[in-house]
């Protein structure tokens, strides 16, 4: 425990009270004043010692004997550090400069070696003060210190804090037990399209249209069980003036636990988070033109063994529709092609072949018969064959009942939504179109899709080419 001249502690740096004072004058009072100064000293984190107007030390903490290792007992009393806590060639420097600071206005910092009781050296940062007697005078010197090492590493973390709630390129946000954010860096606002005060408190469902569910299950497996061993990536759709954007947030979890309870306390999660949105989707769009590149290899390797070009061609269909779409056409024109600049009437259209409507299966042949589809104006396979391009079509956001009455006045399956019509040509004449179709289940059709499309729909058209050829000699 901490002592002084008897106790271990003086109510301030001259006479303990009731001591050199009338009889009666400290009392019980005085006593547990004493007391309570100990404990409170003994408490601290940081070293303390003192000393009175001649240099002597009148306290000296716990704290202060577990880096040097004198006790309280050895060090109140002693006149300065010479000869036991500081070399003696360092003694005049080191007291001169700490009973600089009774005359000093404010705190002054320095840094001394001090030396440990088995003979070691100590670097320790010091913060040293006047402490005034009743008459406002000084009387002496407080100075409380701790180990350099320990002081960097504080002000590093506090350093390091400060950083990543300003300057770090990703976002830091700090969310509290109930899943609020508590603190926002300046990357995570932009980043929700929110002001930093303005999403403080707010429930995570508020800030993001999806993904809410998900994050929030993170959130509360890393307050029960701690932090994951690796990133996790989570997709999510952020409100922004433009409407959702969705976006992949790759995360980093640690559990927040406050230092200062005997046993952890949670007291939230810090969660960080980079956008790697773009990588990924450059990671898929890879991966998914392998995989439309190799079913093209082994289409034409399938096709190739057909003895039978339309089979052949159906082929085709049936290897591009893998990951694609769930229905495939092929309309043929009526009387075999279009040559280009031709002046002729309305084209039609005739079904050569399509996937079943049911059960999945391949390609069945159709149109013997060489009846027209009743395909009404405007319809988007005879845009395909006017504009010699892709035509993509949607239905939209409309009831189930109209999705399927879309459907079927365009002569589709009842549950297709998005339709991707791809003009057949071969030797520089339109035989017919091929048309790809999806339901509910999936997305519409982009641009990429139209490339690939294409390119199955000149193999289709050189298996049909090929037929009629054929079919002639």
């Amino acid at each position: 425990m901490s002592a002084s001249r008897r106790s271990g502690i003086t109510d301030e740096l001259g006479p303990e009270p009731g001591r050199d004072g009338p009889e009666g004058s400290g009392g019980s009072e005085g006593s547990g004043g004493s007391d309570l100064l100990a404990a409170l000293l003994d408490g601290m984190d940081a070293a303390l010692c003192a000393f009175d107007a001649d240099g002597v030390v009148t306290h000296w903490n716990r704290e202060a004997e577990r880096i040097l290792g004198w006790t309280a007992a050895e060090a109140v009393g002693r006149q300065g550090f010479a000869g036991w806590a500081v070399r003696s060639a360092d003694a005049e420097e080191v007291e001169g400069r700490l009973m600089s600071a009774m005359h000093a206005p404010g705190r002054q910092v320095d840094e001394f070696a001090l030396l440990t009781k088995d003979g070691g050296r100590v670097l320790v940062r010091t913060q040293s003060a006047a402490v005034r007697g009743p008459d406002g005078k000084p009387a002496g010197v407080y100075c409380a210190f701790s180990e350099v090492h320990a002081q960097i590493d504080l002000e590093r973390s506090i350093a390091l804090s400060e950083a990543l709630f300003e300057d770090a390129s990703w976002g830091v946000v700090l969310v509290d037990a109930d899943l609020r954010p508590a603190v926002v860096n300046a990357h995570a606002a932009r980043a929700l399209g929110i002001g930093r005060t303005s999403v403080l408190g707010r429930p995570l469902g508020e800030l993001l249209a999806q993904g809410v569910e998900e994050l929030e299950s993170a959130l509360t497996h890393v307050l029960a069980e701690g932090a994951p061993p690796a990133p996790a990536e989570i997709w999510v759709s952020v409100r922004t003036p433009d409407g959702e954007k969705r976006r992949c947030w790759r995360c980093g979890f640690v559990r927040l636990a406050s230092p200062l309870a005997e046993e952890p306390v949670p007291l939230g999660v810090g969660w960080l988070f980079q956008d790697v949105t773009e990588a990924k989707q450059g990671e898929q769009e890879g991966s998914l033109l392998r995989f439309r590149t190799n079913q093209l290899h082994r289409a034409a390797r399938a096709a190739a063994e057909c003895e039978d070009p339309g089979e052949a061609a159906t082929v085709h269909l049936d290897f591009a529709l893998a990951g694609f779409a769930d229905h495939a056409l092929i309309d043929r024109v009526a009387g075999g092609s279009v040559a280009d600049g031709a002046e002729a009437g309305p084209v039609r259209l005739v079904r050569v072949a399509a996937t079943p409507s049911g059960a999945p299966g391949p390609s069945l042949i159709t149109g013997q018969a060489g009846l027209p589809v009743r395909y009404a104006e405007g319809h988007p396979a005879l845009q395909c064959v006017d504009r010699i391009g892709p035509v993509r079509a949607s239905v939209g956001s409309v009831p189930a009942a109209e999705a399927r009455e879309w459907a079927l006045a365009r002569q589709w399956p009842a549950d297709a939504v998005h339709a991707l019509c791809a003009v057949l040509r071969s030797r520089g004449r339109t035989l017919g179109v091929v048309t790809f179709l999806r339901g509910a289940g999936r997305s519409p059709f982009e641009r990429g899709d139209a490339v690939y499309a294409e390119d199955v729909a000149v193999r289709i058209a050189s298996a049909l080419d090929l037929a009629e050829v054929m079919g002639r000699e």
